[in-house]
């Protein structure tokens, strides 16, 4: 595996928003956050399907991506993930069909069984055929986007009759596709059968990161299994992040906002992340102690040199050296219905870059202002965001010549791929700042 010429960054929003704030703030909120990592080079963005409990609110994650799609020139949006037990696979296969054409290839598409009990139940779904329907569903739909010939599937929940799409996907044989996967094998196992990519969700709790150590075995034994190839490049591994230019920055910004989300998790999604700890402060600690979170600096992002560390126990060829994809999904703070006051952001690759395991990308260096996209000569014709560093701060925040900083990340996912040199798709000249999609100067939400 060739290592690759830099490291890739993006998002995975559920998105978190806590019962009390504006909906619809706060989903506009999230599509300009999207706008601007866009402009900021960022590389990819999962979007979430939930249906219940009022925090994750994006029902369709197709739709939001439309939107977003509208807005945004470059980065790469994917379903994280369409529930497939949700839907008949005909109507989803035709509606993703439709969002690759309408992306230019940009869009990705996760898929899974479905996480929250509360969904399953007001559809009537038996929890423990969830893992089953997605394989049928799964296979279905891969057989509309590749058949030429007509589809007849019968099943107890849905039912095709010569069945085709009247389009071909745009992107060829398909839009790139992966399987989330947690503690259960029933991921891995899809994975490896169909051959897609493995989206390892909550990777770095306790039990998400024990079953890292079979994952990947899995998914390779499958694959060999179905004649499938899988590759590492599209492993990605999901876990909490936010990122301050100190940390007692990132001890304040978290202040607002984390108590609900550890709440959510631990009575909605039955996921206690800190047990029964109540201080804020405290769950700080638990949080970063314990390895599942990284609540801090850039330079604390280090700390997810665990990830490829248990990769190598589990089948890493000699000599290969994986780096992670991070990609960071938010969740706004401040007023309900309000978004938290704009502040310049502290960014992965400069000032002080984050020691990933050791393996830094070229570039990634002091004075060098993003992640991918770097600051582009003053004579160079149209920049997305002229970018320049701003030196009072230590976390290397990011500001743009115009005077108008990104909107504040207040709480972040990260999703940890191990890549080997994966590039996406061929990127053209970018909306000069002010135009139809550029963010918008006025401010923000």
């Amino acid at each position: 595996m060739t290592a690759p010429d830099r490291m890739g960054f993006g998002i995975f929003m559920a998105p978190f928003h806590p019962v009390g704030e504006n909906p619809t703030t706060a989903l506009h909120r999230d599509l300009e956050l999207i706008e601007w990592l866009d402009q900021l080079g960022y590389d990819e963005a999962w979007i979430g399907e939930h249906h219940s409990a009022g925090f994750e609110i994006i029902a369709s994650p197709e739709v939001f991506i439309a939107a977003a799609a509208a807005r945004t020139r470059h980065i790469r949006l994917g379903t994280g993930v369409s529930s497939l037990p949700y839907h008949h696979p005909f109507m989803l296969a035709d509606r993703m069909v439709l969002l690759d054409h309408l992306t230019l290839g940009r869009a990705m598409f996760g898929v899974g069984p479905g996480a929250l009990p509360s969904d399953a139940f007001m559809l009537g779904i038996d929890p423990m055929r969830q893992r089953e329907m997605m394989d049928e569903s799964l296979d279905t739909i891969l057989a509309l986007f590749t058949s030429d010939e007509p589809i007849t599937r019968e099943t107890d929940w849905f039912t095709l009759r010569d069945a085709r799409l009247q389009l071909r996907p745009y992107s060829r044989p398909h839009m790139e596709m992966a399987v989330a996967a947690t503690v259960s094998p029933a991921g891995p196992r899809a994975a490896g059968k169909y051959g897609l990519g493995l989206l390892s969700i909550g990777a770095t709790t306790a039990t998400g990161f024990d079953a890292l150590g079979y994952a990947w075995t899995i998914t390779e034994e499958l694959a060999a299994e179905h004649g499938k190839t899988v590759s590492r490049e599209k492993w990605r591994l999901v876990g909490p992040m936010h990122l301050a230019p100190t940390m007692d920055q990132a001890r304040r910004d978290v202040a607002f906002g984390l108590a609900p989300w550890v709440d959510y998790f631990k009575r909605v999604a039955a996921l206690p992340l800190v047990g029964e700890i109540d201080d804020v402060s405290e769950m700080v600690d638990a949080l970063n102690t314990g390895g599942l979170a990284v609540i801090g600096t850039p330079r604390d992002v280090g700390r997810l040199r665990h990830l490829p560390v248990h990769g190598a126990r589990v089948g890493r060829p000699r000599g290969d050296t994986p780096l992670l994809r991070t990609l960071c999904a938010p969740r706004h703070g401040g007023v309900p219905g309000h978004a938290a006051p704009p502040r310049r952001q502290p960014r992965l690759g400069g000032g002080e870059p984050p020691d990933v395991h050791g393996s830094l990308v070229r570039g990634n260096r002091q004075g060098d202002p993003g992640p991918r996209r770097r600051a582009r000569r003053k004579d160079a014709p149209g920049p997305l965001v002229r970018l320049r560093c701003d030196p009072a701060s230590r976390g290397g925040g990011l500001s743009d010549e115009q005077g108008v900083a990104p909107p504040a990340v207040r709480r972040a996912h990260v999703v940890a791929t191990h890549s080997g040199g994966a590039k996406g798709p061929a990127r053209s000249e970018g909306p000069r700042p002010g135009s139809r999609n550029s963010p918008s100067k006025s401010e923000p939400h």
